[in-house]
């Protein structure tokens, strides 16, 4: 019996008609599934109630992965590929398997020999890095920052001082409740020819971008982010 396949579903970042943020090919790709993993199982299935899911979601095998993800339950999170049932990886929000514990189970199916089909969505990372007006040859994400200080502030400076010699825009995020604070580190760190874009809300009604040098973010009140999903890029000057 030929394995299954293993389908990579974008997820949408907020409250949006799928027409506004995916591709009728990769909608269609979910609606086939009835089998999926996914990082939240409630959102998950308001995903795919958003999609128009043909199948009642009580029909649906939706499994969420468990923490923490061991080499045991991925082989049976897979079990349904190599039994010859695709299968729909789903993040919470954007790309799965992008800065999510889901490319552990792509890693187990490179291995596995499955096929892996990655389908067209939204990813806040890279729209927030095209928004930017930032380097886009040569960038790195670094997923969340130290929460506190002296740590944050080293860490900052470190990324900074990469981001010079290398000509690299640095990518990064907090969690929303902390984004003031982080803002605060980096206006604080940075040297005031470096560049910072915040990327606030994106795909949704509030979404805010913006890009300024540190010296003229001090010049200004501190921005609308708090418990608002942001993406911050650094670059040097």
């Amino acid at each position: 019996m030929a394995a299954g396949r293993l389908w990579l579903l974008p997820v949408a970042l907020g409250e949006s008609r799928w027409e506004s943020f995916l591709p009728a090919a990769s909608r269609d790709a979910a609606c086939r599934l009835t089998h999926f993993v996914v990082e939240n199982a409630k959102t998950a299935r308001a995903e795919l109630k958003r999609l128009g899911h043909p199948l009642p979601l009580r029909e649906l095998h939706i499994e969420q992965l468990p923490e923490p993800l061991t080499a045991g339950e991925i082989d049976r999170l897979l079990a349904p590929l190599r039994a010859g049932i695709d299968l729909g990886l789903m993040s919470e929000a954007g790309c799965p398997a992008v800065a999510d514990p889901g490319a552990l189970l792509v890693r187990r199916a490179h291995e596995l020999g499955i096929t892996v089909k990655p389908l067209v969505g939204p990813s806040s990372l890279l729209l927030a890095l095209m928004a930017s007006g930032l380097d886009g040859q040569r960038f790195a994400f670094h997923g969340y920052l130290p929460a506190r200080e002296p740590e944050r502030g080293k860490r900052i400076a470190e990324l900074e001082a990469e981001s010079a010699r290398k000509a690299q825009t640095q990518i990064f995020i907090e969690t929303p409740y902390r984004n003031l604070a982080l803002h605060a580190a980096l206006l604080q760190s940075c040297r005031p020819g470096t560049r910072l874009c915040l990327a606030t809300d994106l795909g949704l009604e509030g979404e805010a971008i913006a890009t300024r040098r540190i010296a003229d973010w001090k010049k200004m009140p501190p921005p609308p982010i708090e418990k608002r999903p942001s993406v911050f890029l650094l670059l040097a000057g």
